[in-house]
């Protein structure tokens, strides 16, 4: 296997994608359901989720919303869609495509939302761009991932992992910084949802035309 395995090619997206929902729905599921739930989405909004998976965060969203869910893997959208099925979300539609090349016109989706994703695509500075790009000004980016430990002790031996991570289809490497330096956002947001936790939430809203642009830690 490459060792810049796409998202879809790598071991823990194809081979295992059969396991994935036992793996991760404990780890991953109740933070993305804080955080969705902390946005307090407006009825008749139109949400994107890029890279949704196996769709371990559907259950999340409000049923008076719209949400469209985009991934690259087929197999994946095939177990997402079972969950659609199951549960009667007639609020949300699945759609295959790349996070790297969205198709969909520019300010389209109020929410444009992306969980434990932007680490694992070739071209996370391609992924981010698209994010802000089909959201409307005004709209919000919502991104929940691990980024490289601002600490260059701690940053130092977990990146020492990144030639086994890219293996297996993700990154250690990638900086929120540098990640966000790559679209002009205002009233970013960062945080962890616990002081232990690997993973940073980041909240950001696409400015207005001729805002003024800053952001807060």
């Amino acid at each position: 296997m490459a060792t810049n395995a796409l998202a879809h090619e790598s071991k823990i997206y194809s081979q295992f994608s059969v396991l994935y929902d036992r793996i991760f729905t404990n780890v991953f599921s109740p933070r993305i359901a804080r955080v969705v739930g902390s946005l307090d989405i407006e009825p008749e909004s139109h949400v994107l989720e890029v890279g949704v998976g196996t769709g371990l965060s559907l259950s999340s969203y409000p049923s008076h919303c719209d949400v469209v869910g985009v991934d690259l893997a087929p197999d994946m959208l095939e177990r997402a869609q079972r969950k659609i099925d199951e549960n009667g979300w007639e609020h949300v539609e699945l759609e295959q495509g790349d996070a790297q090349a969205l198709h969909f016109p520019d300010d389209t989706f109020d929410y444009v939302t992306s969980f434990h994703v932007v680490s694992v695509v070739p071209d996370p500075a391609s992924m981010i761009r698209e994010m802000a790009r089909v959201c409307r000004p005004g709209g919000r980016l919502v991104i929940i991932n691990h980024f490289q430990s601002p600490r260059r002790g701690v940053a130092s031996v977990v990146d020492r992992l990144d030639p086994i991570t890219r293996r297996l289809g993700w990154r250690t490497t990638l900086s929120v910084s540098d990640l966000l330096d790559e679209v002009d956002l205002e009233d970013i947001q960062r945080f962890k949802t616990s002081p232990t936790s690997l993973f940073t939430v980041v909240i950001a809203r696409k400015p207005e035309p001729g805002a003024r642009v800053f952001a807060t830690a």
